[in-house]
Order: C-alpha cells, then structure tokens, then sequence
C-alpha cells in the first residue's frame, strides 16, 4: 500500500501496528481513544460497588438458597478513590463518581490539574495514591516504562483492606504480586490481563476476593456511532489537510 496516508484504528492501543512501517514512511496514525470511555467508566463504578456491597458473596448465597445477613457491607461514601492516569476514562469514571461524595485523586506525567479530581500527583508522586487511597484504579497505558509498574514495591504500600481494580493494559499489573499480597485488599477488579484470555490454571481464579470480566468493559451498543462519527469527521478532516483528532504520539506509547 505505497499511497497510504493515515491509519484510523478502531481500538485505543495500537500494538497492532507495524509502528516501523508507519514511522519511517510519516504515516498519521488516530486511534479510537474516548470512544469506550463511557461503558468503561460504568464497569470502574459497578465494579467499586460490587466490592463495597459485597455482591459477588450475596449472589453465591443467592445460588445456593442461604438467608444469611452480611455486616461487612459498606459504603462508598468519603472514600478516596486513586486513578492511575487521567486520560478519558479516568475522567468519565470519576464525573460520575462524585455523585457519590468520595475524594478523586488522580496521577499523571506531570501532576497537572484535571477537572473532577481533588488532588493530582505526578507520575514521581505515584506512591502518594497507593500510600493513602482506599480504592486504586489504574487506567494507564501499556509502554516500556509500564510494565510490570505495579508490583509488590506498590501493593505493600496499600491500606490493609484497600481494593485495587485495573481497566488499563494487564502488562502493567505483575500478577504474581498481586496474588501475594491480595489477602490485604478487600478486593479487586480485573478487566485486562498479562496473557488473554486468561489461562485456567492460573491462581487469579483461585482468590475469594476477585471479579474477573474477559476484557469486557468497552462493549456498549453505543459504540458503533461513537466510532463513526470519529471515523467520519477525521477522514473529512484528513480530506480538507485540517489537524485530525486522537493523533497518535509512538514514541510516548500512547
């Protein structure tokens, strides 16, 4: 394809792309970002209250007919919820969020201000999330730098009875840690993961406390026109030579 221009991806990660081929012939390369903010942002919400209101517990008793009350349901309110990033989903996750009445803490490059959160940190300041949030949710992307970030030097720095949920790229999550040191949490979330699907063997499966989803929190029946419409305004936009919207950066990774 020696005339190709511009790449428009459908997904938000672009592991996909020959990044070689694109950067030596000046290939635009946009990606989807946004565009599953939305429903991803409802699963960060569901999942908070799956794990404060013990559901995953009552739908076991439901299914094996036990009419036993539950004390160590809690709430959500004054809690302080950490994200790790503060791109599209974070923010989505956390407008909606302070309808609950909790603080929003966010960490990013440079621990820039970012409406709907209450404090920021940057990416140096990360341990100040993990050190003092009762809930952590890391939305940040996969790169070089990233992997395998949070590990055991972050999960010993959590509150005893803390909850960790991860939307962003598994890589990032070393596994093994966390199964160590999950007996801590509350619980946790996971949506992504280092190898998927997920192996059968593998000991995530085994904890009590985890909600396991199969890479599932972006599926909406509303996607299909938010993708369009981004299809459809940048390839205008491509057409007349304009600035085209979610232009990828390869060599920050994102």
């Amino acid at each position: 394809m020696k005339n190709l221009k511009y790449i428009q991806l459908g997904s938000t990660g672009f592991d996909q792309v020959p990044i070689d081929k694109v950067m030596n012939r000046d290939i635009i390369l946009c990606n989807n970002k946004g565009g599953y903010s939305i429903p991803i942002a409802e699963w960060i919400v569901s999942m908070i209250l799956q794990i404060y209101k013990n559901t995953k517990e009552f739908y076991n008793k439901q299914y094996k007919r036990q009419w036993i009350s539950d004390y160590s349901v809690s709430e959500i309110y004054g809690r302080r919820i950490g994200f790790l990033g503060t791109g599209t989903i974070a923010l989505e996750s956390a407008k909606r969020l302070k309808a609950f009445g909790v603080e929003i803490w966010g960490c990013n490059t440079d621990g820039r201000s970012i409406k709907y959160f209450d404090e920021c940190f940057s990416t140096q300041e990360m341990d100040e999330v993990f050190k003092n949030c009762d809930i952590v949710v890391s939305t940040i992307p996969s790169t070089k730098q990233t992997y395998k970030l949070i590990n055991k030097s972050k999960f010993s720095l959590m509150k005893e009875g803390s909850s960790f949920i991860n939307v962003g790229r598994g890589k990032i999550v070393d596994e093994d840690d966390l199964i160590e040191y999950a007996h801590k949490l509350r619980g946790i979330a996971l949506d992504v993961f280092q190898e998927e699907p997920l192996c059968e063997n593998s000991k995530l499966w085994d904890l009590d406390n985890i909600i396991i989803t199969p890479h599932n929190s972006w599926v909406s029946q509303q996607n299909s026109l938010r993708s369009f419409n981004l299809f459809y305004n940048n390839l205008k936009k491509f057409i007349l030579n304009k600035e085209l919207e979610n232009k990828v950066e390869i060599e920050k990774g994102y």
